[in-house]
């Protein structure tokens, strides 16, 4: 392609196409020539141009017609009108369907050239935009929510099914699973995905100036109140509002948020008029609001207008078989960031990670994953780039201090295990190789619940 970009003429005059032939490629753009709208449309199915010239008024299809057909097939298509008959009503017509702009015949070479340097301007802004949304859709689609799990695949469903429509989400899980990627996916698998997601850290902010940041205020609302101020709603105007952590709003917030739900209107802090907002609403929770209403310290009725459809996030000791995927994702991703070639991790390091609870949930596992990238002098991860804890020596000290008198099911569970590890080491003679072989257990696993579960090997004699 030339360096200026490709320029599709679209006039039913020959002078037209030798003037504009001559003048665009002696300013390096590359052209291509139709005579008549019909002619122009066959091109743009296996063509794609910067900048169109279309004349209004051709025989057959007319300019307006073309200019329809044009915005159907390829919406993002720049287009400048030029015609001899251009009245105000025809420009704003045309500029109404979708053109750019417009310049009449005759034209001055310098006019037509500054307008067409502007569209491509204009392309150039518009085709990197849809490249940053594209880019953002892809790190907020289904293949950065990763899982294979039976809950997960659920969560998926519902994201997939929800997406579309204009309800109210309730997102409940513990922190770290991933509240906010979904809201996310959902947002950007909507109609609403050209418009902004505006996230509200509901919890960092005291209730004053949460209202402020939600609902804006004028000039004069309250001390420091300098200047008008658009609020959150405001912003996200015909997009989605992410309520993160709703339950730490306070009472009287909670009642506000509820007659903008229902009426989809509000008043900025210190003004009169009402502000009227389309905004869809999804809120999380890592508690269960239920618990909350019955504490008086949220409100039923709008727990009943956020709890439309819910998504229940499963932390991630409920969906172990995700943990290799995970791991994968995140090895991929902090690679690619730190400029390494990580190829996986080694089965006993695997085996280690899967063997933990993750109270942290997804992301403790990314954090750590992390860690591990960048700590490695490898191309795999070993258990030796995990931290100490992981290792199970917290486990065995907190072995050692548990009484003898605990009856928990899981004190209970831990003594079984050394018993029986304990027996088949010391039919092995302490080979921990022959005795893993006997208890069904790779040596490695061997390995990792001696350390585990606090067994002093001295114990065998």
């Amino acid at each position: 392609m030339a360096r200026g970009g490709m320029i599709h003429v679209i006039d039913d005059e020959p002078v037209i196409h030798d003037i504009l032939s001559q003048l665009l490629t002696g300013e390096g753009y590359e052209l291509e020539i139709s005579a008549s709208g019909e002619e122009a449309l066959t091109k743009f199915s296996s063509q794609d141009f910067d900048v169109v010239l279309l004349d209004l008024l051709m025989p057959g299809l007319d300019g307006i017609e073309v200019l329809k057909e044009i915005k159907r097939i390829a919406p993002q298509t720049v287009v400048i009108i030029i015609t001899a008959y251009a009245s105000v009503e025809s420009a704003i017509a045309a500029m109404k369907i979708g053109a750019y702009d417009y310049i009449q015949k005759p034209f001055k070479h310098d006019d037509l050239l500054l307008t067409i340097k502007r569209a491509i301007e204009h392309k150039t802004l518009q085709d990197e935009n849809i490249r940053l949304k594209d880019e953002l859709s892809r790190k907020f689609g289904f293949e950065n929510i990763v899982g294979k799990s039976k809950p997960m695949l659920t969560v998926f469903e519902l994201i997939r099914a929800t997406a579309p429509t204009r309800s109210t989400i309730l997102i409940q899980g513990e922190s770290g699973t991933g509240k906010e990627l979904v809201a996310r996916a959902i947002h950007q698998h909507s109609e609403r995905r050209h418009w902004p997601f505006i996230v509200v850290n509901s919890g960092s902010l005291p209730p004053d100036l949460l209202e402020s940041h939600l609902f804006g205020h004028v000039k004069g609302a309250f001390t420091g109140a300098i200047s008008h101020k658009k609020g959150l709603f405001e912003a996200a105007d015909r997009g989605t509002i992410f309520f993160d952590e709703i339950s730490t709003i306070s009472l009287e917030t909670q009642a506000k948020l509820l007659r903008v739900m229902q009426d989809k209107e509000f008043m900025r802090l210190g003004d009169t008029k009402t502000i009227k907002v389309d905004a869809r609403i999804i809120a999380a929770t890592n508690t269960d609001l239920e618990d909350l209403i019955t504490a008086r310290s949220f409100r039923q009725d709008l727990f009943y207008r956020l709890n439309v459809i819910k998504i229940e996030l499963p932390p991630l000791r409920q969906r172990k078989q995700d943990i290799p995927l995970l791991v994968k994702h995140f090895i991929n991703l902090y690679s690619r960031e730190n400029n390494k070639t990580i190829e996986g991790v080694t089965e006993d390091a695997m085996e280690i990670l899967e063997a933990y609870d993750w109270p942290g949930n997804v992301r403790e596992l990314e954090n750590l994953i992390e860690r591990a990238v960048v700590l490695t002098k490898t191309k795999v991860i070993t258990r030796s780039n995990l931290p100490p804890f992981l290792l199970g020596r917290r486990e065995g000290e907190r072995a050692d201090q548990e009484s003898e008198a605990d009856l928990s099911l899981k004190n209970q569970t831990r003594q079984f295990q050394k018993r029986i590890i304990l027996a088949a080491l010391r039919n092995a003679k302490g080979v921990q190789k022959k005795a893993a072989r006997s208890l069904g257990l790779k040596p490695t696993t061997l390995n990792e619940m001696i350390k585990r579960l606090g067994i002093d090997l001295h114990d065998l004699a």
